[in-house]
């Protein structure tokens, strides 16, 4: 097992609080770590570093969403975009249990178009 190597971005000053994009790599996956809101200000940051991640053509890319706060539309097209950048060499596996995550995926439907886990831990595994 390699020791995870760890890369934290600098905070995003936001109306509400803070946004933090930390990077980990963990059991042969890119971790990509999200905290605080996801919103138009934020979401382009968030595809930017999970396209920095895509571009070293991981096996698996997981989007580790449980300490996001808020998840607005800009932050689920953002989903969907890395999603879509993954092409087929990379697993995308997000992480989303919280009400503040989990309920808008499931209100626009898109728990079927994207690979959903309630834990990283879960998510690593692939079950």
């Amino acid at each position: 097992m390699t020791e995870p190597t760890h890369f934290e971005s600098s905070a995003t000053a936001v109306p509400f609080g803070e946004f933090r994009i930390a990077r980990t790599e963990q059991e042969g996956a890119v971790v990509v770590e999200v905290a605080g809101d996801v919103d138009t200000t934020t979401a382009p940051a968030l595809v930017q570093a999970a396209d920095e991640a895509l571009a070293e053509q991981p096996p698996v890319l997981v989007v580790d969403l449980s300490r996001v706060e808020f998840l607005a539309s800009p932050g689920l097209t953002a989903l969907l975009t890395i999603h879509r950048n993954a092409g087929t060499g990379t697993a995308v596996r997000i992480v989303a249990s919280g009400r503040a995550t989990l309920r808008p995926i499931q209100l626009t439907g898109l728990e079927e178009s994207l690979s959903l886990f309630p834990t990283r831990e879960a998510a690593l595994a692939g079950s």
